[in-house]
């Protein structure tokens, strides 16, 4: 009798194992970080700190351009010592801002990132990156890049750009719910934002076309960032439906993008000129009138992006 109470024990025992083993599974999984971006952070991000995340990873964007363009103006020779000095700063900033992202960097303030998947998709924009260095690194040097590595960087830097915008796309999904605000100033920023990389694009299309480099795709692409930066400003202005741009009643920020549109005037018609089929020969004069322009054209663009920024505070 007693050796039947004790299997009957045994046997309740090892059921309320089976039935527990499932849900302790289960808890150990969520926590053990199954799926790691559903994982809480350690340090929860402020609204704040998102911020100058979004500000910083964004700029990003327009510093592979920037990294090209100046590249490019070394190896055509326009203001060549000034531009190495431009390229080594350039890079040395994507440089610290990529790993500031990841890791966090006190001077940039900047939290490091947690989430496995942005941390993942940067590791990615680090790899393109590295494959880039050298180009970087040798014009900074004051040596001129082959041939072969122009075709290289012609071919990677866009890689570079649509990974780095795609890890800006993941931390704005990640913001979303502790920023929040106004949709359509989101989209209006997000936008305006762009058209800083877009003078920066622009630039280094024209500089390609100028040194022979791919000259078709080149041609196209350029009138492709041209159309999309102007009708971008147009929207930013008076609106524009298929871009989800109501237009700008603000007349502080109204008068700074006529700033932008001012630059832009004599900036159009010299990257058109070399968008052109019929173009045979870039002139010397077109070259520095982009190289001089394309800065001020950035910068007072920068100046408008963050006076929108303001209106979200």
């Amino acid at each position: 009798m007693s050796n039947t109470i004790l299997s009957g024990k045994r046997l309740l025992i090892a059921v309320l194992f089976i039935a527990v083993l499932p849900a302790t599974i289960f808890a150990q999984a969520e926590t053990s970080g199954q799926k790691a971006d559903e994982v809480p952070q350690k340090n929860v991000i402020s609204a704040k700190e998102y911020g100058i995340i979004l500000n910083l990873s964004g700029k990003q964007r327009m510093l592979t351009q920037k990294m090209c363009k100046e590249t490019l103006l070394v190896v055509a020779g326009i203001n060549k010592e000034a531009n190495k000095v431009n390229l080594k700063n350039s890079f040395g900033l994507f440089s610290k801002t990529l790993a500031g992202l990841k890791d966090g960097d006190d001077s940039l303030e900047l939290v490091a990132t947690e989430n496995s998947r942005i941390r993942k998709q940067l590791d990615s924009v680090k790899l393109l990156f590295d494959e880039l260095a050298p180009i970087f690194t040798k014009a900074i040097s004051g040596a001129k890049p082959t041939e072969d590595e122009l075709k290289f960087l012609k071919d990677k830097n866009v890689p570079l750009l649509l990974a780095m915008n795609k890890a800006v796309k993941m931390y704005e999904r990640k913001s979303k719910s502790v920023i929040g605000g106004d949709s359509a100033l989101n989209v209006i920023i997000n936008l305006a934002g762009k058209q800083r990389m877009l003078t920066q694009k622009m630039s280094k299309e024209f500089l390609f076309i100028k040194l022979g480099i791919d000259v078709e795709n080149n041609r196209m692409a350029l009138r492709e960032t041209i159309a999309l930066f102007n009708k971008t400003l147009t929207g930013l202005q008076q609106g524009d439906a298929d871009l989800g741009l109501p237009p700008t009643s603000d007349q502080k920020i109204l008068t700074q993008l006529n700033v932008v549109q001012d630059l832009w005037k004599p900036f159009k018609p010299v990257i058109e000129n070399a968008s052109d089929v019929t173009t045979t020969e870039i002139p010397l004069e077109d070259v520095k009138k982009v190289a001089e322009l394309n800065i001020p054209l950035l910068v007072n663009m920068n100046k408008a992006v963050k006076m929108y920024e303001t209106l979200t505070k």
